[in-house]
């Protein structure tokens, strides 16, 4: 067996999250070209491209997003190592802002991992819409904020941050109570956070693009409660995967609805002067959330 070599796995994240060599090399310190021969040994290593490059910069294949995913682990374990052996100890305090939407099953369980992994940090959670997070961010609110974004075709916010976590969206309904697709012209009823979250946003204009009919019928204040009412049989609605609760599935084919993009987790971006603790609470979020 040959690992893969902690300064290659690196250069490879520092590309990623650059989205570009000429942009990832200053961020490990090296030459363009010394980065990309890693990145060249890196995929030989892997046995497969890593990376899909263009005029435009470059993104992982999903060979590399399974990598990047490993690979923002072992450094983060690598750099814990150090601070153990020298006595540096991540401490003091962190205001996290998350999007309703993260993966609600698992939330709690991360956030408890995360607090007994780093005794030190003492964190203050709070859960809301994206949109929110990214205002209270944005006037110092929070030290990080995780939101969902839909893609810029579609109406979601484009501006940077780094993709934690990609997700594909779907049409959900109750596993018992939700019988036949409606007949040709009779509404859907369609179950929503309120207008101001970009999913509602961007379902409703959806279906009105592709002219499908629609009554929503009940908007519930967070995800929970639309995973209660989706279970419960009242109506159908566009949720990320991991939103997938108990007693609901995702629709068939037989409903027709329209084809849905894939939603993404985005940590924002670091603000000037942020602090070490804060830009070290980052990366830990990054590697163990995503």
């Amino acid at each position: 067996m040959r690992p893969f070599p902690l300064d290659q796995l690196q250069s490879f994240v520092a590309v990623v999250d650059a989205g570009s060599l000429t942009s990832g090399a200053p961020r490990v310190s090296l030459s363009q070209s010394a980065v990309s021969e890693q990145l060249r040994k890196l995929e030989d290593q892997a046995g497969q491209a890593l990376l899909v490059r263009s005029k435009a910069g470059v993104v992982p294949t999903p060979a590399g997003l399974r990598l990047l995913a490993h690979a923002r682990r072992l450094l983060a374990l690598s750099e814990e190592a150090w601070r153990d052996l020298r006595g540096v100890a991540l401490q003091g305090t962190l205001r996290l802002g998350v999007t309703d939407y993260f993966r609600p099953a698992d939330l709690a369980g991360l956030l408890a991992r995360m607090q007994a992994q780093y005794p030190g940090v003492r964190l203050q959670v709070t859960v809301q819409k994206s949109g929110e997070i990214e205002a209270a961010y944005a006037q110092g609110g929070f030290d990080v904020g995780l939101t969902l974004r839909l893609p810029a075709a579609a109406g979601g916010r484009s501006s940077g941050g780094h993709v934690l976590r990609r997700e594909p969206l779907h049409w959900m309904g109750a596993v018992q109570a939700l019988g036949a697709p409606p007949a040709a012209g009779v509404p859907l009823r369609l179950l929503a956070l309120p207008d101001t979250c970009s999913l509602h946003q961007f379902t409703v204009a959806l279906l009105r693009r592709r002219r499908v009919p629609f009554a929503i019928t009940l908007m519930a204040s967070g995800v929970a409660g639309l995973q209660s009412a989706l279970a419960a049989g009242l109506g159908i609605a566009c949720l990320n995967a991991s939103a997938l609760g108990e007693g609901v599935q995702v629709l068939p084919a037989a409903w027709k609805l329209p084809a849905l993009p894939q939603a993404r987790f985005v940590v924002l971006p670091p603000r000037a002067g942020e602090s070490d603790h804060v830009q070290r609470a980052r990366q830990v979020l990054a590697a163990d959330f995503g």
